[in-house]
Formats: structure tokens, sequence, C-alpha cells
């Protein structure tokens, strides 16, 4: 038997499996942000401490508006709760945080504390779910507060795990709830190229699914490095925001492969693909090619004979970000945003870490359309300066009730509110 376990309470849902649209080539990396115009971010009294004690600048569509919402220190991961406010993760506090509106600024209170690393945050109507980094667990929502814990998926890998001896990369886990009532959430990788998380027990750098009603936790989609945006579509579908591996080795350079930087910069892009029941997305040894042929590309480090996998029988995914781009939340939003923001999906872009020059950090829109994404467009830049230098990185970016973008940033502490015009 595993030593892991699972199991989650309530009546059986049936399965609703959602149509798999056809794969489009990768797209090419966004450009720098176009028909955006720079604008002052707002900063209310009380909520200017650094680095927001200083004007800054965000590039937005014409005629919205930004403004400081609250200030939450490593503010992660967002969630509406029914009853209208805004639950934010904190894992380096431990903490789940409800803020609700106020004037001239939100109200925050602590929902939940005492958490090993709260990450992932997803409703079912009165039940909330919240991904540790050791396991899932499920509360009852009601008037404001969460009572009721219970565990949904236990034993889960993370640093104390006895098998990885404190070394775990990708430790925060993200979760979603289907529109059938499965539970999805993500286990991300032990490292940048650890092949021996394929046939770990759980298996890591997986998406995994419960099915309606309670059971065993089984993979649903594999060679997924970090799928830490986690999020289900319009039509029923789920789909991830992966980010890729680093430092891979330039294929162009034949037996004496190397780490060229104008290559590394470049490759391999972040994927963001529908998932499907098996869906293989490569890692480590395929990639998402950006240069055209094939729609996958070996890994000449870690599968140099193809042996290890097929990466030619990989189809597409349906999406890319430019490498290194750091894909964090993700969520969709469907009839909420004035055009042409109304259907597609919002991906908090958190910026490199280790690319030179650095990729900048974004909220970055796909719009929805016949049941697939199309390309990346710049819904917010303008946080990284000319230098490289940043004010601020997205991590997560959610549509309102009241029509407006709310957006977590963990480097500046702060939730903005990205308002169309008249909102």
């Amino acid at each position: 038997m595993p030593s892991w376990r699972a199991r989650v309470a309530g009546a059986g849902v049936a399965v609703i499996t959602a149509a798999c649209g056809q794969s489009a080539p990768p797209a090419p990396p966004a450009a720098a942000p176009t028909d955006l115009v720079a604008v002052t971010v707002s900063v209310p009294a009380g909520l200017g401490g650094a680095p927001l004690n200083t004007p800054h600048q965000a590039l937005v569509p014409a005629g919205w508006t930004m403004s400081v919402w609250a200030r939450v220190p490593r503010a992660r991961l967002a969630a509406w709760a029914p009853d209208g406010a805004l639950l934010i993760s904190a894992p380096a506090s431990g903490q789940v945080l409800r803020l609700t509106p106020g004037q001239p600024h939100a109200q925050t209170w602590v929902l939940l504390d005492g958490l090993d690393q709260p990450h992932g945050l997803a409703f079912l109507a009165g039940t909330l779910y919240v991904a540790e980094s050791d396991d899932i667990i499920a509360f009852d929502y009601i008037g404001g507060q969460a009572t009721g814990r219970r565990e949904v998926a236990g034993g889960l890998p993370d640093a104390r795990s006895p098998d990885l001896g404190g070394a775990y990369a990708h430790a925060l886990k993200s979760v979603a709830v289907g529109q059938d009532g499965a539970v999805y959430f993500s286990i991300g990788s032990t490292g940048n190229v650890t092949a021996g998380d394929r046939t770990a027990e759980p298996p890591r750098a997986t998406i995994m699914r419960i099915p309606p009603g309670g059971g065993a936790p089984a993979v649903f989609a594999t060679g997924v490095r970090n799928g830490t945006g986690l999020a289900v579509a319009p039509d029923g579908s789920v789909w991830t925001a992966v980010n890729n591996r680093d430092q891979v080795a330039d294929p162009r350079q034949g037996p004496a492969y190397g780490k060229v930087t104008d290559y590394v910069n470049d490759h391999p892009p972040e994927a963001l693909a529908r998932l499907t029941p098996g869906r293989e997305l490569g890692w480590p040894y395929c990639h998402p090619d950006v240069d055209g042929q094939p729609n996958f590309l070996r890994d000449v480090q870690t599968n140099g004979d193809g042996s290890r996998l097929d990466c030619a029988v990989l189809p597409p995914v349906e999406q890319t970000l430019g490498a290194h781009s750091a894909p964090l939340g993700l969520s969709f939003v469907d009839g909420a945003l004035p055009a042409p923001y109304a259907s597609g999906a919002l991906v908090g872009v958190h910026g490199s870490w280790n690319r030179t020059p650095p990729r900048a950090p974004e909220v970055a829109f796909f719009p929805w359309h016949n049941g697939t994404l199309g390309s990346q467009q710049t819904l917010v830049g303008g946080f990284q300066n000319k230098d490289g230098s940043r004010w601020g990185r997205p991590v997560a970016a959610v549509s309102g009730p009241d029509g407006a973008v709310y957006i977590t940033d963990d480097y500046a502490g702060a939730v903005y509110r990205l308002a169309p015009p008249g909102r």
C-alpha cells in the first residue's frame, strides 16, 4: 500500500469530461507592452511602506486605473469567497487572510493561522480547499469563518519528507476544483532536473486528481515540472501554467553540448496547457519548442538518444510564455471585464531570476476562443525598470465581483485593484 492516503467527504457527483480542442503551435514570447498607457499607481494613506513609498507607474489599458488595495507581506494566490471576501495565501507566515472592501482600502483579517506553507485556494460552494506543502485540507466556510478542518489528501512531499532530506525546491502546491466536483492539485518537482521524481511515491512533477465524491488521488498529468498555475476554464477543462527547466544545453553545439547564454535565455518556453487524463508534458526529457520543429524538443542532457521518452509523439502545448517568465497564478475570466478582455486567462508572470537581461514581470492575458487560448497579451506591465530592477512582481490576478481585477504581489507585499473605466 502507498504511504500516502486520501479521503473526501460529500456525495458523489457524475464526472463531466470536457472536450479537448485541437492543440495550436506554441506562441512566441510576448513582445513589450503595446496599446497600454502609463498611470501612477494610487497609494492610499497608510499603505505607502517600501517599496511603495515612492511613486511608481504601471502600464495598463487606456482609461483603466490601478491602486494599492491592501498590504499583505509575501501575498501569493487568491480566491473569492461566496460572501464576497477575497482570500489571500501567505505561505511564509502560515496564514490565509480574509480581505473585505473598505474605504479607502481593504480591511484585513486572519482567517487561518499556523498552517504549513498554505498556497493554493479554491472553493466548491461553501467548502474552502487549501493546499499546504504536505497535504490538501478542506474547511466549512460559514459567516466569514473557516471551521471543521479535514484532510483531503495527505502524505504529500515537502522538505520534511525523509527521502528528500530537506532539499525540495517546489514545495508550494496549488489546488483547483472542477465543475464536476473533482479536486486537482499540483506536486512540483524536487529540483531543476530530478528525473527520479517520475517514479517517486507519490510521483512528483504531476497534477493529481481526486474523483468527485472522494477516493484516492490518481495521476492526471505527468512531466509537469512545476504547475503552480492551476485553474478551470469556462468549458470545464483544467489548465496549468508551468515553470519549465533552467540551464538547458544548446542542442546545436553537437557532442560538446553547452549552456550558451543566448540559447538558455529563450529555451525552453514556459507552457500553458490544457490537461486531459494521462497528458504528458515531457519534463525532464522533452521540452516545448519555439523554433518551429518539432512540437517538443528532446533534452540532450537527460534524453540524448530519445530512449527515455519519444518527444515526437507529444502533442504541442496550447500556448507558451517566454523562457523563465515564471508564470504563477492562473485564473479565468468569463464576461466580467470589458472587451477585449471579457473572456480569457489571467496569468501572474513573476519575471525571471536567472536571465540576462531579466524577463519582466507582468499580468498576462490570453483570450479564450472556441475552447482554447489565443496568444499572450500584456494586461499590466511596467513593474521592471530599464536597468532590470523591479518595484513589484505579480503572483496572481483574479477578477472580482465588482468588475475589477485584483493582483497579488509578493515582492511589494501588496494587493492591487486594477479597474476598467467606471468601476
